[in-house]
């Protein structure tokens, strides 16, 4: 299912896996306490999982909106959490020279959608040998993901997912074509589920992006019934009070309730 991850749990799990952490660090009593109760939950229920986090956001709306704590920081959190746990780190980049930065932190690292053509990134992300995350531009066609597998793979690395979520419908509103799921798969490579950000709507009036996070259940159960290979969320025990996207972000008491029934759907279809 994911090739590439020494630590990932529940590898022999016939499940789906997730990926999922607050959207940013925001502190690392925050960020550890997300992070066991992940990992609590998922051991409970045998999905393997990564922990994601950004340890620092360049590409907020506002310019006085939270972009991180300092990349040293945030990076040597984002460490001792995959040391001391001993769970698989995913985290995003938005430049080629990033990588040398978190290449040896990150098992996955995610390419934004925003930057999923850029050439010398890709082939950057390639080279670093870790897997790499390619989310699906909202701009894009899902078929036309093809060309920036390639483009990873051309650095002989064929460790490589991608993720839908959602297109741009309109200004202030993104929609998940399911179609996106087989369509992708044909690359040969999983295919994950961003069941938050599919819900954001961006470039509102007062320059913060919204969120309908009542219809995370909604999509993700239809996600993990069309096919999808894993699931992306970003949680937070209190969303109103999140640095960053907590209006799209399904509230951490939730998760549990929501995998259990994303698993029966999962068992059904078997």
């Amino acid at each position: 299912m994911i090739t590439g991850i020494k630590n990932i749990k529940n590898t022999s799990s016939d499940s789906f896996f997730l990926i999922a952490g607050p959207c940013v660090v925001e502190s690392e009593s925050l960020v550890f306490e997300i992070a066991n109760k992940l990992l609590e939950i998922t051991n409970k229920l045998k999905i393997p999982f990564i922990f994601k986090a950004s340890y620092r956001k360049a590409n907020r709306s506002k310019l006085d909106s939270f972009t991180g704590l300092g990349d040293d920081k945030a990076l040597s959190i984002l460490k001792k959490v995959k040391e001391d746990l001993n769970i698989p780190i995913c985290t995003d980049v938005h430049e080629s020279k990033e990588i040398e930065i978190v290449k040896d932190i990150a098992d996955i690292i995610q390419i934004p959608a925003f930057l999923c053509r850029q050439t010398e990134l890709l082939i950057a992300a390639g080279k670093s040998n870790c897997v790499v995350n390619i989310k699906k531009g909202q701009f894009l066609a899902p078929d036309s993901m093809k060309y920036a597998v390639e483009k990873v793979q051309s650095t002989g690395n064929s460790k490589i997912m991608l993720t839908e979520r959602g297109s741009s419908f309109g200004y202030g509103d993104l929609i998940v074509d399911f179609r996106s799921i087989p369509i992708m798969q044909k690359n040969n490579v999983p295919v994950v589920l961003d069941v938050t950000h599919s819900l954001q709507q961006p470039n509102t009036a007062k320059g913060v992006t919204g969120g309908q996070p009542e219809f995370i259940e909604t999509i993700a159960k239809a996600g993990i019934a069309t096919g999808v290979n894993g699931i992306f969320l970003e949680t937070h025990p209190n969303p109103s009070i999140a640095l960053s996207d907590g209006a799209n972000m399904l509230n951490l008491n939730k998760v549990e309730t929501l995998l259990q029934k994303l698993i029966a759907i999962h068992t059904a279809l078997k």
